[in-house]
């Protein structure tokens, strides 16, 4: 048990900064600026990110786009996503990983996570296959890999394709597999807040160039990079993602190993510390998951109520840490009900997914860039989390 503390502790110097930046992103905006071309097809910036960053993960195809929740509908589309089919999405997962399906006139149907990874549990993935199922969607939560073996199996036996989500998994790797290994498509989001970012972007990866092909269309109106003729082949939107961008983000993907190694050395030295402190319970890993970026810190504190988490969220971004509560469940906001949700209630879907129901309500995240913060900072870290938690208790 770590020792209860009358005053307040502080950070004593500030934590890393975040996005970060130096000469390579300045280089490369200003490389963009003077090839005299700003949009992929005249430039020459998206095509060579979209080299480097499938290459990075593995893949031989890959797809840039406008942000991370175009990649996510535009991978359905290319699977069959559309009117009358079904989405099996984890309950506990940023909203955009239902939000995707729905925009295309799916049905997305929430099962339950596992209690330890938070990620989707494969059994209750297994149960929801339906005749109408068109994809499911794992989505690795905080870097954390699903488990993929378990889904795969999943996946042959049912004839179902995965569509990994992996907004927050960008260098992670599966006994050894990158994301682009794991036999599946995956997208990412290169949103502000991510391990790399443009601000707004995302990525998709594909295992066939056919599919690559098809999203390209689709990802660009329907029209192929050479008509000069308006012959549109399928039907599509804009999700063309810019040059300039594209520069930023081959100097972000320069510097992600070094961070996810810095990551890798700092989480289990926060996480021991969280351990310690009496009702905390950091996130698991499954070992399987060998290479972990860590887009988020995750813990919880089993037993408080939402809003008793809400309040101690609260008293730690007052302490100065980049602290947030964990993902709303997706069928408990408005916005998943107005088209494509289940017909079955929230106090069903609840009772369905009681683990999710749980991190939902008791979980929380900080930023990763606590974990580039230096060894000093992950102690000062912990212990404005206990001081803070002890404060609660007592109700000051």
């Amino acid at each position: 048990m770590r020792r209860a503390m009358s005053a307040a502790p502080v950070l004593r110097s500030p934590l890393p900064a975040w996005p970060q930046y130096d000469d390579g992103e300045r280089a490369g905006l200003t490389r963009a600026l003077e090839q005299g071309q700003w949009w992929r097809m005249g430039g020459g910036e998206v095509d060579a990110f979209e080299d480097e960053f499938a290459r990075y993960h593995g893949a031989d195809h890959g797809l840039a786009v406008t942000n991370g929740t175009h990649a996510l509908e535009l991978a359905l589309q290319v699977l069959g996503v559309g009117p009358g089919s079904e989405v099996i999405v984890p309950a506990f997962t940023f909203i955009s990983s239902s939000q995707a399906a729905q925009r295309l006139g799916a049905v997305a149907v929430p099962v339950d996570i596992d209690p330890v990874t938070y990620n989707i549990d494969p059994v209750a993935a297994a149960a929801a296959v339906g005749p109408r199922t068109r994809a499911i969607m794992p989505v690795h939560i905080a870097g954390e890999v699903a488990d993929m073996d378990a889904l795969g199996k999943i996946s042959a036996d049912t004839g179902v394709p995965l569509l990994q989500d992996a907004a927050h998994a960008h260098g992670a790797r599966w006994q050894g597999r990158r994301i682009g290994e794991l036999d599946s498509v995956a997208a990412f989001s290169f949103q502000n807040g991510k391990l790399m970012t443009a601000g707004e972007g995302g990525a998709v990866l594909f295992p066939e160039a056919g599919l690559r092909e098809e999203a390209f269309l689709r990802h660009s109106c329907g029209r192929p990079r050479t008509d000069r003729f308006y012959f549109h082949r399928t039907s599509g939107s804009n999700f063309r993602l810019n040059e300039f961008s594209a520069a930023v983000l081959r100097a972000q993907l320069a510097r992600l190993d070094g961070q996810i190694d810095t990551r890798e050395k700092r989480w289990p030295l926060l996480s021991g510390l969280l351990a310690e402190i009496d009702g905390v319970v950091p996130q698991g890993r499954d070992t399987r998951c060998d290479r972990k970026p860590h887009y988020m810190a995750m813990f919880r504190i089993p037993g408080l109520v939402e809003q008793q988490r809400n309040e101690l969220v609260d008293r730690l971004v007052a302490a100065g840490l980049p602290a947030f509560a964990a993902f709303r469940v997706i069928y408990r906001s408005d916005g998943f009900w107005e088209t494509g949700a289940p017909d079955v209630s929230v106090d069903d879907l609840a009772r369905r997914c009681p683990n999710a129901e749980a991190v939902a309500a008791d979980g929380i995240w900080l930023h990763h860039r606590t974990l580039l913060g230096t060894e000093k900072q992950i102690h000062e870290i912990a212990e404005i989390i206990a001081w803070a938690l002890t404060e609660s208790r007592s109700g000051r």
